[in-house]
């Protein structure tokens, strides 16, 4: 496996000399050291879930030089998945320049704003406050915007918004029928399609979390706000490609949101079938930090990535209640009545 450190070194060389491509650096030898454990928490592993077989970047490069749409799923805040994704958009770029960054972590109302800081109006705090960027953007997402605008590249805003998913989330879809037309027509129309399998996941997922006494009217509108988002980010790519012929999609997301391919990429297939849509998503390594058994994993995604799992961040469970109610607490109340 090329050792992430290669990588960062060539980001330097970049910036130095003009490193020309990262298949120049350690091309050889990752193939062979495939069951090498997991070093860093930057470290990652690919294997084609079909096969099991072991991935260099440049041959997984190759391999999705000809996809629409390239869909990294990721662990929120895992600094291995963002390095990968980093490295997968530079190695993609290289092979096939006409590419389009698309964003989860931006809602389609603060494009705009987005849209201002790629111009070079406005500085990245400024950008980070008004376009209601995630915490660990400059962390997690920043090197991968500052190479789309280092390289003039499209970068899209394709999540609902924040307030509009909350009141679907309370009310149901429903509550779209009160927004402005201006608003509204922003938004894809329900029902939304979803699928059985997708709607049992979600079910399970939430029954087994902190959710779990909530009534099955409000897990179902909870459902039809995860929808909601995962056919707007769908609506959001399908225009990007209606308005950049031949372009590559590079989308990330959190994983639910893409593995199995359910939620947005089922979304994305059911309007364009034709498309073809590749799909990574992330798996923990075994205790030893390799990888883990693969049965019933291999249908995830097209390719699997490896990444040591994050310290647990709480072993006391009324601690991590009261952390819970605290961001609860913390989160901007919402009015959602119909506008006047």
């Amino acid at each position: 496996m090329t050792k992430p450190g290669h990588y960062l070194l060539c980001s330097v060389l970049l910036a130095v000399a003009g490193c020309s491509s990262l298949d120049a650096i350690h091309r050889e030898g990752a193939r062979h050291d495939a069951s090498r454990p997991l070093q860093t928490l930057y470290e990652t592993r690919i294997i084609e879930a079909a096969t099991g077989t072991p991935q260099t970047l440049p041959a997984l490069a190759e391999t999705l030089v000809e996809a629409d749409v390239v869909v990294i799923g990721e662990y929120h805040g895992h600094p291995g998945a963002h390095l990968l994704q980093s490295q997968i958009q530079q190695a993609l770029y290289q092979r096939r320049p006409d590419q389009i960054l698309t964003l989860e972590q931006f809602a389609i109302d603060r494009q705009p704003a987005l849209d201002r800081y790629l111009a070079g109006e406005t500085g990245e705090r400024e950008m980070i406050e008004e376009a209601a960027a995630w915490a660990n953007y400059q962390a997690s997402y920043r090197p991968l915007v500052e190479f789309a605008i280092a390289n003039d590249l499209p970068v899209i805003a394709t999540n609902a918004p924040r307030e509009v998913v909350r009141c679907v989330g309370r009310q149901g879809t429903g509550y779209l029928d009160t927004l402005t037309p201006d608003v509204r027509a922003t938004l894809p129309e329900p029902p939304f399609p979803g699928s059985t399998a997708y709607r049992d996941k979600f079910l399970a997922t939430m029954a087994g979390g902190s959710h779990g006494s909530r009534d099955q009217s409000r897990l179902m509108n909870s459902y039809q706000a995860q929808l909601l988002r995962d056919y707007t980010m769908a609506s959001r790519i399908l225009v990007a490609l209606e308005q950049h012929p031949g372009a590559q999609i590079l989308h990330l997301t959190g994983t639910f949101h893409s593995e199995d391919h359910l939620g947005t990429v089922q979304a994305i297939q059911q309007q364009a079938p034709d498309l073809d849509v590749v799909v990574l998503s992330p798996i923990f390594s075994d205790s030893e930090g390799a990888f883990p058994d693969l049965a019933g994993q291999r249908d995830r995604g097209d390719f699997l990535y490896l990444l040591s799992p994050l310290p647990v961040q709480f072993r006391d469970a009324q601690r991590q209640l009261r952390d819970l109610q605290r961001r609860f607490a913390d989160a901007p109340p919402i009015d959602c009545q119909p506008e006047p």
